[in-house]
């Protein structure tokens, strides 16, 4: 399989998510970052820039759309919101 020079930084805190999106996403040729907090997150996308930030809704700390409002401040890094909320007013938001 051909490999990628993209990285990816999930943010989530299921570790067990985080494990199966890093070997499958492995296996596609991404390098894969994870984080199980906000904070630890954050740090993370400030020391290595992925290309693309997978994003729960629902984390400790603060939720997943008060990160993506920090993330947004100081970069356009594509986001890809991850939840269990079905709501239609969560999916607008996270929009």
């Amino acid at each position: 399989m051909e490999t990628t020079s993209q990285t990816l930084l999930v943010i989530d805190d299921d570790a067990k998510l985080n494990q199966l999106l890093t070997n499958y996403l492995g296996e596609m040729g991404f390098q894969v970052l994870t984080a199980t907090k906000p904070s630890e997150g954050l740090r993370i996308l400030s020391r290595n820039k992925p290309n693309l930030v997978i994003l729960d809704i629902m984390l400790p700390e603060m939720d997943g759309l008060e990160v993506c409002r920090t993330i947004r401040k100081d970069s356009t890094v594509p986001i890809l919101m991850l939840t269990a909320r079905g709501e239609t007013n969560d999916r607008i938001v996270g929009l």
